[in-house]
């Protein structure tokens, strides 16, 4: 039987925060708890993940680098995960020139170069707010915590097709930084992967419509919480 428990983690130099806004409520109406770490690059997402495992599956996933992370984990240990939520994810295997690399190892070369509110100069609305919160947490760790994003490796095809576990996507249609056709293809190599779509501008105005997306992917593709 598996966990209420979900484990989510944030993306590329975001936050729990951020993960709380936009999975907290949609998965306590579905049954779920939030689990969201205060974890900050892979390495500690991955002992995040490690950590939260208590002997029952856990559903597990995240934002971009974190829906990454995840999956890669659910791959390795497929008897402790019972369902995937992915958000907005960026690229399949090495990040080669997936735009959100690029974008992370800019913004990187940038921070170091100029500084947070240089680096962010002209990010406005919704976006330029988030990462005005957010990127001043990681402090000195930010741009080495981008430049680590920017190669780090997602599951490839291969990897996903071997994911048997549901798995619900939720991408953006008009976000040239994680593209929908990344979105397509983690679904088109899932045995029981279903993708939801939003879009940029329902974002910014309800963060919750990314977990409410991903959360309607999962349970068209088969999972649902099971009680404590």
């Amino acid at each position: 039987m598996g966990s209420s428990r979900a484990v989510l983690l944030p993306g590329t130099a975001s936050d729990e925060v951020f993960v709380a806004s936009v999975f907290a409520r949609p998965l306590a109406e579905a049954g779920y708890s939030l689990v969201a770490p205060p974890s900050r690059g892979v390495a500690e997402h991955v002992d995040a993940l490690d950590a939260a495992w208590a002997g029952r599956p856990l559903v597990v996933g995240g934002v971009s680098l974190g829906a990454h992370v995840a999956a890669s984990w659910a791959v390795r240990h497929p008897e402790r995960c019972a369902g995937v939520l992915v958000a907005l994810p960026a690229w399949n295997g090495p990040a080669g020139g997936a735009p959100a690399a690029l974008a992370a190892a800019a913004s990187a070369a940038a921070v170091e170069a100029v500084g947070v509110d240089g680096a962010l100069t002209g990010v406005d609305g919704w976006l330029g707010d988030e990462l005005r919160r957010a990127w001043p947490r990681y402090g000195r760790r930010l741009a080495d915590v981008l430049r680590e994003a920017a190669g780090s490796v997602a599951p490839t095809v291969a990897e996903l097709g071997r994911l048997g576990v549901p798995v619900g996507v939720a991408a953006c249609t008009d976000d040239p930084v994680h593209p929908i056709e990344t979105a397509r293809t983690w679904v088109d190599a899932l045995p029981r992967g279903v993708l939801r779509t939003t879009t940029l501008a329902e974002l910014g105005a309800d963060r919750e419509v990314l977990g409410r997306a991903a959360l309607d992917a999962l349970r068209e593709a088969g999972a649902g919480p099971t009680g404590p």
